[in-house]
């Protein structure tokens, strides 16, 4: 098994870099930035440990290797989605770390997940009863983490649950409580009332149960204020550098830039239509460029958005294509954009948060959009 991320970087990068002549986009992963975001997360954080959620394959970007980043900055707490995640993680990341499973564990699961020595995440009195089962056909304690319903009306146990598990003398029979966590609603809008209610419902339920760690901050929770932060926090989109503060400066570092090759580059007469559907007609003479990248990249096909080349901003025209988008190019200089240039769609120019409020999503959902048609590229190991 690896352990040096390094070492591992250095292969992907070698490995991708026999494609980068062939790919038509370049998509850079700063895995400096993911760590610099981690120290600035902890050091807000004060004496409260902080976790890292890396499900959805590390949002996209690599879980193993986001993971193995973290590691280097003291991250020993991690966080996926499903058992199949988890597992994946697991032989990733040898035995070492705390790997909790945030959506419990499917009936049938539970064995392969003991064996790869998960946490399930128990979201309801059945999935803690399969767990506290397994516990007892293995014949040894297993750790496992409540999630309480505060308020979300995801996933965790609703109150009338908590309380039937708290008057259950035999509900943790064979089984190590290690965390007692709840989630967020509305995090990302501090004034929001459900915050504080949230937090309130939070402490009552947790004090129903054992005595356990709590967990209650996620990315934008974090910035709610120390009474949120409780034992452990679980931060997930501020690592990637999605902004956790949305009416406010983002306080992390970008992690990714994604750039686009130009396919070819031209001049169309007026009149002529331009993409699917013909929803732009050139009014004149017009320089436009066609740039390898499309919605099965993962760039939502009704998004407005631009390109940048060189700092000067360049917008769609039409409609985005499966495998290409033509923009407009009249404000560079004649003959300065030429086929393998690459220009920017996300980076300096225009941010993560920027190209999801152009595309009418957010940043979340662009981010775990991305392909995997791009030439990886791994940085600051």
């Amino acid at each position: 098994m690896e352990t040096d991320v390094d070492g591992i970087v250095e292969r992907l990068n070698e490995a991708d870099g026999q494609g980068l002549a062939t790919a038509g986009a370049v998509l850079t992963i700063d895995l400096g930035a993911v760590r610099e975001n981690y120290r600035r997360l902890k050091a807000r954080l004060g004496g409260t440990r902080c976790a890292g959620v890396v499900k959805a394959d590390g949002y996209g970007l690599g879980a193993a290797v986001i993971a193995r980043a973290l590691q280097k900055e003291g991250c020993d707490s991690f966080f996926v989605a499903n058992a199949s995640e988890g597992i994946d993680l697991r032989a990733a990341l040898g035995t070492g770390p705390a790997i909790h499973v945030l959506n419990g564990l499917p009936p049938g699961a539970e064995g392969e997940a003991a064996a790869a020595g998960l946490i399930p995440v128990a979201n309801s009195t059945d999935q803690l009863a399969a767990w506290r089962a397994t516990a007892r056909r293995l014949g040894r304690k297993l750790p496992v983490a409540v999630q309480v319903d505060s308020g979300m009306s995801r996933l965790g146990m609703p109150p009338v649950e908590v309380e039937a598990v708290a008057a259950d003398a035999e509900a943790f029979t064979g089984l190590d409580l290690v965390l007692v966590m709840s989630h967020l609603a509305c995090a990302d809008e501090p004034d929001h009332a459900a915050n504080r209610a949230q937090l309130a419902a939070f402490e009552r339920l947790r004090r129903l149960l054992p005595a356990a760690p709590a967990s209650l901050a996620n990315s934008s929770g974090i910035f709610l204020g120390p009474e949120w932060h409780f034992d452990l926090a679980r931060p997930g989109a501020a690592l990637y550098g999605i902004n956790p503060t949305p009416d406010a400066d983002n306080p992390m570092h970008p992690v990714v830039r994604l750039e686009a090759k130009v396919i070819q580059a031209r001049t169309i007469g007026a009149g002529v239509g331009i993409g699917y559907g013909h929803t732009a007609i050139a009014d004149g003479p017009l320089r436009v460029a066609t740039i390898s990248l499309g919605y099965a990249d993962g760039w939502r096909r009704r998004a407005a958005a631009f390109a940048h080349f060189k700092d000067v901003r360049l917008p769609f025209i039409g409609r985005v294509s499966m495998d290409s988008i033509i923009l407009d190019v009249s404000d560079l200089p004649e003959g300065s954009l030429k086929a393998g240039d690459m220009v920017e769609m996300i980076g300096p120019s225009q941010t993560l948060d920027e190209v999801a409020r152009y595309s009418g999503t957010i940043a979340y959902e662009v981010l775990t959009s991305l392909g995997h048609r791009f030439h990886r590229r791994y940085l600051g190991a």
